[in-house]
């Protein structure tokens, strides 16, 4: 039995949140490489980083151990971060514009702050 099978079995907000932005990010990836192949590299990066925020968060709800679930909350944390930087390197370099960069970092934000929150409530429960 997993530790956190409870959340599993009814849903959970963060781990349906992070895959619908897991599917945005693909979207996003796919009208933009169609637009501009120089900037694949970038857009391979992003898809990369934005995607496995949801599958750490996912792999987390089946950890065996508290450690271990802080941990893959703390791999999503770094890889949303990592997204949120694609995403502002993108806007910046004037790929992306600013409503377009706004729109998508708001939700990767989001999964910034309740990986944040997460961990640190699981780490005072310890």
């Amino acid at each position: 039995m997993f530790i956190f099978e409870k959340e599993v079995k009814y849903g959970n907000p963060v781990v349906e949140k992070s895959f619908k932005f897991a599917v945005r990010i693909v979207k996003f990836y796919r009208v933009f490489y169609k637009k501009d192949y120089s900037i694949l590299p970038l857009l391979k990066q992003l898809l990369k980083s934005g995607t496995s925020i949801g599958a750490n968060i996912s792999e987390a709800q089946s950890a065996f151990t508290k450690k271990d679930f802080i941990n893959k909350l703390g791999i999503a944390l770094k890889e949303s971060r990592e997204t949120e930087f694609w995403l502002k390197l993108l806007k910046e370099s004037d790929i992306i514009s600013e409503k377009e960069y706004t729109s998508i970092y708001t939700d990767c934000d989001e999964l910034s702050r309740l990986s944040t929150t997460i961990i640190k409530s699981s780490k005072l429960k310890e």
